[in-house]
């Protein structure tokens, strides 16, 4: 699957569903107004794999689709088209999305004392678990110590920090 040289919009439907999500948002770039039949045909893919795809990428707004009458079967059908246009706000909202995450991460972080014993196998313990657990590690056996995890709190801090900076240009 290399996408490297592709087109934003298919880009980004790789990245979100690997080769299926590709091979759609190929065949919408290929074929403008595309029914599910049409790209099913084209990719080789089945229709209800091609179906799911197109259900979350309208989902996500990046495509959109038309109902219309099949003259020939006399029943409604959708042309699908892909919104090239609205990548960058996919890619902004997303980086939102995780920058707000990250946020509730480092205030997570800032809210308690942790305590761990210093294997990295181990988890770190709140402070309640750790008072029940006689401030025992359940996995190891070994002391917990009170950890400030100046480090996790930094490297979050450094990425919300850059995600933010991505967002205002």
């Amino acid at each position: 699957m290399s996408v490297e040289h592709e087109d934003p919009f298919v880009k980004i439907a790789a990245l979100i569903g690997g080769d299926e999500y590709l091979k759609v948002a190929r065949s919408l770039l290929n074929t403008e107004d595309a029914t599910d039949e049409e790209i099913a045909s084209s990719t080789g893919l089945r229709i209800n794999i091609v179906r799911k795809v197109l259900y979350d990428l309208f989902g996500k707004a990046l495509i959109t689709g038309i109902r219309v009458k099949d003259e020939k079967k006399g029943w409604f059908v959708y042309r699908w088209r892909a919104r090239r246009d609205e990548v960058d706000n996919f890619i902004e909202n997303q980086k939102k999305k995780i920058v707000e995450r990250l946020q509730h991460r480092v205030d997570y972080e800032n809210s308690a004392d942790f305590y761990h014993c210093g294997n990295e196998d181990c988890q770190k313990l709140t402070f309640e678990k750790a008072l029940d657990l006689s401030f025992k590690c359940p996995t190891c056996g070994k002391l917990v110590n009170l950890s400030r995890n100046e480090k996790l709190k930094k490297a979050l801090q450094v990425k919300i920090d850059q995600l933010r900076d991505d967002l205002k240009h």
